[in-house]
């Protein structure tokens, strides 16, 4: 599976927010989406995942699961986010190798240069930076310094996305400081207009790559 190195729209989905509202943002274009779902049983979990893996598929969106390599691997998502306290990513790569998924994607989340460092020299094929701003998905997330993502993205030479509640209006300054995209939840799905949202999201990165 190929990623995109700049201008990566990544939403951050959780299916209780509403279908309707995902399918919206994956109809206006979001490049790569992820399930995050909390207190849910692994069946459902699992269920869940074939659903947005068919969803994602038919939009031509990469489809990450969140923290369960077993539920990205039954689903046959394309990849799978991995936290610090989450299964390792070399030990992930080499799962899904085992599964003959070779082309299969790990991301991993990296709130320091070392943690980033680290992810890079396992495998790591992107790596989720944050939190930028407050956010309902994570309210305990400790904000990041600019000098801190200075730092990893100077040590890990692969695509950073920036997460934590970023809106259209917020999200400038990690693509000043090099971020290759946005991870954004609240900000798609609870905007008043949804394809508005990714609209504005997709000007503020073309104009940054540009």
């Amino acid at each position: 599976m190929e990623l995109k190195k700049q201008g990566i729209l990544y939403l951050i989905a959780d299916r209780k927010l509403g279908d309707e509202k995902i399918l919206e943002a994956l109809r206006a274009g979001v490049d790569m989406v992820q399930l995050r779902e909390k207190n849910v049983t692994s069946a459902q979990y699992l269920a869940d995942a074939r659903w947005m893996r068919e969803q994602a598929k038919k939009y031509g969106a990469v489809f990450l699961v969140n923290d369960r390599l077993d539920i990205a691997l039954l689903s046959g998502a394309d990849g799978v986010h991995l936290g610090q306290e989450d299964v390792p990513v070399d030990e992930a790569k080499r799962l899904a190798a085992a599964c003959g998924r070779t082309d299969f994607l790990v991301g991993a989340t990296a709130k320091t240069g070392e943690q980033a460092l680290r992810a890079f020299q396992m495998g790591a094929d992107y790596i989720g930076s944050g939190a930028w701003h407050p956010t309902s998905t994570k309210p305990d997330a400790l904000p990041i310094r600019e000098e801190t993502y200075r730092e990893i993205l100077g040590k890990a030479p692969i695509p950073n996305v920036a997460i934590g509640g970023l809106t259209p209006e917020n999200c400038d300054l990690p693509l000043e400081l090099g971020a290759s995209g946005l991870a954004v939840a609240g900000g798609i799905l609870g905007a008043g207009s949804i394809t508005g949202a990714v609209e504005k999201f997709r000007e503020k990165l073309n104009k940054r790559r540009n």
